[in-house]
């Protein structure tokens, strides 16, 4: 089967040692590296890229001039999909829960610069985020336009060889690889990293966005390796949703100040804290060891942070006066 592929990011994203981060973690100077997805370069940055250019690439193939997608108020895919229809030359309408008027910061503001329209659903599940979506896709074929629809979060199968290709980057650039530490949202990134790395190399760190993202990781996954994939296979942390997620949780703005005050590294609330956490739990309980080299995938999100009222706080807070 023929996959159509457009580029839209900027590939390889380095990677970088953490060496004071490392120290602050209990690990060795040369043991924790930084895989930099939040620099990919289009919108803002982030890994949804990775999934995009597969995902709008068999939009494109397809005849769509319309990409379709859902996703929360502040999220980072909705973003992404908005630039990618942007930078193609498409139209973009973002199906997202609730309602106008809750937020005009974050990402929200930058959907509305790269001139996407919002779709608003109102207080819904998944599966009714998933039906207004239909709705709107049967709106616009019915306006003349040919839509798309982007999966949510961009993953699926097709979306998570974006991730295989960063998985193969990433065996390029750091050999002895024990670990991959990653965001675990609705699961295609992982995917694409456990296709390429093997389950035994990827820990998630559950962020809270599905029910059982294990089972989405797996769905994924499989077509994409020779390795058996299944969910008890696979190396996920669940202990860092807290109380939810939309929530700001303790251990995640205690990894904002970490990995902004030992490295300069900026994570958002969401995603990227508390991967990092997860991280941090990770080694505290023997998972990860000082002596392994493990690496940190940092996807991205910053926008987020700006949208992110509990977050912004918590970062004021921050602020000393400078007396003399």
């Amino acid at each position: 089967m023929t996959h159509s592929h457009v580029p839209l990011g900027t590939f390889p994203t380095p990677v970088e040692p953490a060496p004071r981060l490392a120290a602050a973690l209990g690990l060795g100077p040369e043991d924790l590296w930084v895989k930099r997805d939040d620099l990919t370069g289009l919108g803002g940055g982030g890994n949804k890229i990775r999934k995009l250019e597969w995902t709008a690439g068999a939009a494109l193939a397809e005849g769509a001039d319309t990409l379709v997608t859902t996703g929360a108020p502040q999220s980072n895919h909705a973003r992404l999909t908005a630039a990618a229809a942007a930078r193609l030359g498409l139209d973009a309408v973002l199906v997202l829960r609730g309602s106008p008027g809750a937020s005009r910061s974050g990402n929200l503001a930058l959907d509305g610069l790269l001139g996407a329209r919002v779709a608003w659903a109102g207080d819904v599940d998944q599966a009714g985020l998933d039906a207004a979506a239909a709705e709107a896709c049967v709106r616009l074929r019915a306006e003349g336009a040919r839509p798309a629809l982007i999966p949510f979060g961009g993953s699926s199968t097709l979306g998570a060889r974006g991730y295989v290709r960063c998985g193969e980057e990433l065996r390029e650039q750091v050999p002895d690889l024990v670990t991959a530490v990653v965001a675990l949202g609705s699961g295609g990134t992982m995917a694409g990293l456990v296709a390429a790395l093997g389950t035994d190399a990827v820990l998630g760190v559950d962020v809270g966005a599905l029910a059982d993202p294990a089972a989405a990781v797996t769905e994924f996954a499989r077509p994409l390796t020779t390795e058996e994939v299944t969910a008890d296979r696979l190396r996920v942390r669940r202990d860092q949703v807290g109380g939810g997620y939309a929530a700001l949780t303790g251990p995640a703005s205690d990894a904002l100040r970490l990995a902004a005050r030992t490295e300069g590294l900026v994570l958002d609330p969401t995603y990227t804290g508390r991967a990092l956490a997860g991280l941090i739990a990770a080694v505290r309980d023997g998972e990860v060891r000082r002596g392994e080299r493990t690496v940190f995938v940092h996807t991205g999100g910053l926008p987020g942070l700006f949208g992110h009222a509990e977050a912004l706080a918590f970062a004021e807070e921050g602020v000393v006066p400078y007396t003399g």
